[in-house]
């Protein structure tokens, strides 16, 4: 396998701009960010950057140099999302929508699956309630939307025949405990709401994905900070895409995998087990893929992975010192795995004067800058991976995934918690439903980067 700087060139705007491309003002492109909703997009990165490679015509685009030494981040605006390589998707609106004009989510997931011989689009994410400006402390659950085709129609899974009279599209909730019976549980006990003097209702679901995998939907999940355990979760269908959903036996007392005992919980009586689950299959075989470095193979039922506990982890180049990941997620495409993670960019100064970008740990004079997707490439799926390259700026907390045409995807969803898309002159454009378009570097450079300038729009 072959990660390097060169893997036959390719003649485009990208390589016409050179070294020009990373100095442009934030005034040239502003063009480009119309119709994502955004004034311009920023100007590149003062820190230095490799020059591109030249071309010469051959049929995959090139793998561009990284910036030395490893853990730097590449900020160029050809990562970014932009209107050439990107949307919105037009998701059908709640009630709750109606005020904001289109649906706030962040973790944004989108997948398409082939169910009855057709395409179907499935997107989901991390959801607020009326009154809330956040997902925390509580929230109400996950809703799905699907379409046939990625341009849509987004509508909400029709969820009325199962819970007449609840709102439309919301396939699992906290609020859903009535529901369990003797030998079928919806809710586990640590999964329910809750409330405590400070703070009054707890308990918030994030993260969801959603997989059609041996003819059954499965949706893996993560109860967040505020619920009574923090970690990962697996739900079943027992019907379509709608539902209605049931927790897996593996879960019944507790999230996936093993508690955290390093990190402090902010209330009682709060108990840590690994965040952001995510689910990988291949050749009728499923994989828990569990923050931030650590997998398992689930058993043939589905009930429950293997082994338990004491889960190993992923051959992978950390960074020196390694920060806080979040959002793990694989992909194979090319015959290759491609291990997600979410970065947060944070800026400092060089002595020189400059800014630093870079994937570095919380520290003084260090500011979020934006929540990167960083990926790392390998031939096994438990590795060892290449050193991770930023695939997308701005794109952290995604999924790769493949159109019915095999052309590859990233979703994305702008952060609103720091950094750029904080700001309150973007606020209102930051935790989106979006998708960008990514392009492959080919067998020999074997890198998905967001699809950079020159390639023509987004379709």
């Amino acid at each position: 396998m072959s990660t390097g700087s060169d893997n036959g060139r390719w003649i485009g705007r990208r390589a016409l701009l050179g070294g020009a491309a990373r100095t442009v003002g934030a005034a040239g492109l502003a063009g480009m960010a119309g119709s994502l909703g955004v004034a311009a997009l920023p100007a590149a990165a003062a820190q230095a950057m490799p020059a591109q490679p030249a071309s010469s015509g051959r049929r995959y685009p090139a793998n561009w140099p990284d910036p030395e030494p490893y853990g730097l981040a590449d900020t160029r605006e050809d990562l970014w999302p932009r209107a050439d390589n990107s949307f919105l998707l037009n998701l059908e609106l709640r009630p709750r929508d109606e005020p904001l004009g289109r649906v706030w989510m962040r973790d944004t997931y989108v997948n398409c699956f082939v169910v009855d011989g057709r395409p179907m689009y499935v997107a989901t994410g991390t959801s607020r309630v009326p009154g809330l400006t956040t997902a925390t402390p509580w929230n109400d659950g996950i809703f799905v939307w699907t379409a046939p085709s990625l341009h849509g129609p987004w509508r909400l899974a029709d969820t009325t025949g199962i819970r007449p009279g609840a709102d439309k599209g919301k396939v699992w909730s906290p609020e859903f405990v009535g529901e369990n019976r003797t030998a079928r549980t919806v809710v586990a006990p640590w999964q329910e709401h809750w409330y405590d003097d400070e703070s009054g209702k707890r308990g918030n679901v994030w993260a969801p994905e959603l997989h059609y995998f041996r003819g059954t939907w499965y949706l893996m999940a993560c109860m967040g900070d505020n619920a009574l355990k923090t970690g990962s979760f697996l739900l079943v269908s027992e019907g379509g895409v709608e539902g209605p959903y049931r927790l897996v036996r593996g879960n019944l007392d507790k999230p996936f995998g093993d508690l955290v005992p390093d990190k402090p919980a902010p209330a009682k009586p709060i108990a840590r087990y690994h965040i952001d689950g995510s689910l990988y299959t291949e050749d009728g075989d499923a994989w828990l893929v569990l923050h931030n470095n650590l997998y398992a193979k689930f058993r043939d039922d589905m009930e429950d992975i293997v082994p338990a506990t004491n889960l190993p982890s992923f051959r992978q180049t950390a960074y020196d010192p390694e920060p806080y990941l979040e959002g793990a997620y694989v992909f194979k495409h090319g015959g290759k795995y491609y291990l997600l993670h979410a970065a947060w960019d944070r800026t400092s100064t060089n002595l020189d004067g400059s800014t630093r970008y870079a994937y570095d740990p919380p520290g003084t004079r260090r500011t979020h800058y934006q929540y990167d997707a960083v990926v790392a490439v390998a031939d096994r799926f438990e590795g060892p991976y290449s050193k991770r390259y930023t695939a997308g700026v701005g794109a952290g907390h995604n999924n790769f995934f493949k159109d019915h045409n095999g052309r590859p995807w990233a979703t994305f969803f702008r952060n609103p918690a720091f950094g750029y898309w904080a700001d309150p002159a973007r606020i209102d454009d930051s935790a989106v439903a979006g998708v960008v378009r990514l392009e492959w570097t080919g067998p020999e450079g074997n890198r998905l980067y967001v699809r950079r300038q020159g390639r023509g729009p987004a379709r």
